[in-house]
């Protein structure tokens, strides 16, 4: 039946494009909070925060860190309730399936957008559940989406990599939105118009995506989407016919037992991967939320400087879509060369997953030391390093949980373990409150204290690698 694969080769080819698209310019537009904040200051929210200060010489400065205090928790709500609430996301996702879980992100994704457009200086405050409406309905966006890498087999975890790339690059939308400010577009208009692409969201997901859910492997004949609900094909011999739908097909072949979802929380393995989550995400958090008025201080305060590198910081998030693959492809090079004799798919997934896992610490920590320097220049390198490393870190999340984990489980695990990452992340703000008060605006010991944190996040690969060589000795 050539015309079926065909027609499921264009739909499939149409669902990754259109996924692409919607990761890279809409999902994780939150992380470019930098950007919008330059925007927000100009337009004067919480300008009532500044105050006149005496500064060397008797003359008179203006203090503006109680202004840059309440930005940097907005970002902290946000990205709090980004990853905390991919938990209840993820069960949503895995009991009612992709339908009732877009519906909804793309809702909340809408009505945030909407209370920016008409948030103003003397309402500054709509800032709060608007970026949180954002954030959340984004990594709905995203949880939706990575489950296209069920349809691309050996290059799943590429794809899933893949989008997790585009997510991060989406925060560039803020670039693009500070870029219009300055050329006279007024931020209620960008916003009122990308609230008005809800429509795209809504038809992609009745027409391009299944009501419930792709499942991993891919049956046989397998297709979905709305017009594709109940799918007629005749049979080879033609004496009747055959009816399709998105759900899997059953066989005869007898089923593996797979681990409960108690199982699977209370292993080793999901333990040590909360803990090499959070601890670099909690890296990433606070540069981003304090790279504002870290410029500011490399700066002496200049604006165009100030303007420059966050546009420059804008620009090299774009490059995640780029970077990500890098680290599905380390994570799927076993998938073409034969497995050894009893090495089972799962275990040639792990195996592979070591150096993914190992690279990413090792990214951060180099991120990290860079961020930690307070030299201008260099944070053209630190721009590139934490690009790579976001890239490699959430693709890595999402990729490892799809390998380690059934994939029953995924939107529930995906949840609990960016819900998990997101209370540790809340260290963020005492964090912030610690370089604004005892240390002066001098992030230096904060940032050696995060750095050796980070190596903590080593124990991860190491304990798998450990795992996969015992697995190895007894099937020997």
């Amino acid at each position: 039946m050539p015309w079926v694969w065909s027609s499921f080769s264009m739909r499939r080819g149409l669902t990754f494009v259109t996924g692409l698209v919607e990761c890279l310019c809409f999902a994780g537009a939150v992380f470019g909070w930098a950007s919008l904040v330059f925007v927000l200051k100009e337009e004067g929210y919480f300008s009532s925060l500044c105050t006149n200060t005496t500064g060397v010489n008797n003359t008179q400065v203006l203090d503006c860190s109680n202004q840059d205090e309440q930005f940097s928790l907005i970002f902290t709500v946000a990205s709090f309730m980004n990853n905390f609430m991919t938990l209840p996301s993820g069960f949503l996702y895995d009991h009612y399936g992709t339908t009732v879980a877009r519906l909804f992100s793309i809702f909340l994704y809408t009505f945030g957008l909407l209370m920016v457009a008409f948030s103003t200086p003397a309402i500054p405050n709509l800032l709060f559940p608007a970026m949180t409406f954002l954030a959340v309905g984004g990594i709905l966006f995203l949880i939706t989406n990575m489950q296209v890498g069920n349809l691309f087999g050996s290059h799943r975890s590429t794809v899933i990599t893949l989008y997790n790339g585009a997510f991060d690059s989406s925060s560039a939308l803020f670039l693009v939105i500070k870029l219009l400010h300055e050329s006279g577009v007024s931020l209620r208009a960008s916003f009122l118009f990308l609230s008005a692409c809800g429509v795209i969201h809504l038809l992609r997901t009745f027409f391009l995506l299944p009501k419930k859910s792709i499942p991993y492997p891919l049956p046989d004949q397998y297709t979905y989407g709305i017009s594709c609900s109940k799918t007629k094909t005749r049979s080879l011999n033609g004496e009747g016919e055959t009816v399709m739908d998105e759900a899997p097909l059953k066989d005869d072949n007898p089923v593996t037992e797979e681990k409960s979802f108690r199982e699977c929380f209370f292993s080793r393995f999901f333990l040590w991967h909360v803990c090499w989550l959070s601890v670099m995400q909690l890296r990433h958090y606070l540069f981003i939320g304090t790279l504002n008025p870290m410029l500011q201080r490399l700066t002496a305060g200049e604006p165009s400087l100030v303007s420059q590198y966050t546009n420059a910081f804008a620009v090299t998030q774009l490059c995640g879509v780029l970077c990500a693959p890098w680290n599905g492809l380390i994570m799927d090079r076993h998938k073409a060369k034969p497995r050894a004799a009893g090495v089972t798919e799962q275990e040639a997934d792990l195996q592979a997953s070591v150096l993914s896992l190992f690279l990413t610490v090792m990214q951060c920590v180099l991120f990290s030391v860079c961020a930690s320097t307070p030299y201008l220049p260099l944070q053209y390198l630190t721009f590139i390093l934490q690009v790579v490393n976001r890239s490699f870190l959430y693709g890595g999340n999402a990729a490892f949980i799809s390998m380690a984990f059934p994939s029953c489980h995924f939107g529930k695990l995906y949840g609990l373990v960016m819900a998990l990452s997101a209370l540790f992340s809340l260290m963020q703000y005492p964090c912030f409150a610690l370089v604004k008060g005892p240390l002066h605006g001098d992030p230096l010991y904060v940032n050696i204290g995060l750095t050796l944190l980070t190596l903590l996040a080593f124990v991860h690969p190491i304990s798998v690698y450990l795992h996969c060589k015992k697995v190895s000795k007894l099937r020997a």
